[in-house]
């Protein structure tokens, strides 16, 4: 019996560390309309659901894909402003173990704590050697800086575990339209306007390559109060244009596209035509 109480012991210590990575997003369901998180149709096969915390408080929620290093979504509540653009990147010390922060904290300053531990730091998680490598890609948020009122609640969107590889001509174009201009014009008289941004993982990574290159990138909104939503859905390429669509149209392609089974992003109050 003896070994069984010191097992007991021990589950309960670990619990007392647990850090932010959960099996729900139970600490941070206000980024979630009525809490209701997109369903298991998006669900990568190794998940982490990460409380995005930074200096101790909740800034997002993310569904992050650990084997192939990218988020799969992110969700946040739209609230834009001019504050200044922050400059660091950020990473999750919480998807080495339970036993590091729950606080992301720039690369270099874990680094230097932890010297030791580079190689679990680039097990668990892209880090900026990465996309360093990939010329080709920009750095694309999933939760972008500007949808955010302050320099303190920008920071925390920089962290790579909100960060996908992405084309540039259309980071810097039609999806930088959208996530300016269109968004402002589809929310204008919204009360709460809650988002979700996703990508969809690309083909299986190459001999070499740590991070996947999404296929397409994806945005749903959903504004209850006024009985609005939207979306938008487009390949990750030079090429592609965005277009609104409706949160039916966007939910019914990504269907398609995962092939798990019905996707439904947001809580059935949100209009689907």
């Amino acid at each position: 019996m003896l070994w069984l109480l010191l097992l007991q012991v021990l589950a309960s210590c670990l619990w007392l560390g647990h850090s932010e990575v959960v099996t729900s997003f139970e600490s941070c369901p206000q980024f979630f309309y009525e809490e209701t998180t997109p369903n298991d149709a998006l669900k990568p096969n190794n998940p982490a659901r990460i409380c995005q915390r930074y200096n101790n408080k909740y800034h997002f929620a993310t569904l992050y894909d650990r084997d192939s290093r990218i988020p799969i979504y992110s969700a946040y509540i739209y609230q834009p402003g001019n504050s200044s653009k922050p400059q660091a990147w950020l990473i999750e010390p919480q998807l080495i173990g339970s036993t590091y922060s729950g606080d992301m904290e720039k690369e270099k300053d874990f680094v230097k704590k932890y010297p030791q531990l580079i190689e679990e730091l680039e097990q668990s998680q892209a880090v900026l050697e990465d996309y360093k490598k990939m010329a080709k890609y920009t750095r694309g948020h999933l939760n972008p800086s500007s949808h955010h009122n302050t320099y303190g609640t920008k920071l925390p969107t920089f962290t790579l575990t909100n960060i996908v590889p992405q084309n540039p001509k259309f980071n810097n174009g039609p999806w930088n339209e959208y996530e300016g201009q269109m968004m402002k014009d589809e929310s204008e008289g919204c009360t709460t306007t809650y988002v979700i941004t996703g990508a969809v993982p690309g083909k299986p990574h190459t001999p070499g390559e740590r991070v996947n290159i999404p296929s397409h990138i994806w945005s749903a909104a959903c504004c209850p109060a006024e009985s609005k939503a939207w979306g938008v859905i487009a390949e990750n390429n030079s090429e592609s244009q965005v277009t609104i669509l409706t949160l039916k149209e966007v939910e019914d392609t990504l269907t398609n596209l995962y092939g798990k089974g019905k996707v439904s992003l947001f809580h059935s109050a949100c209009p689907r035509q």
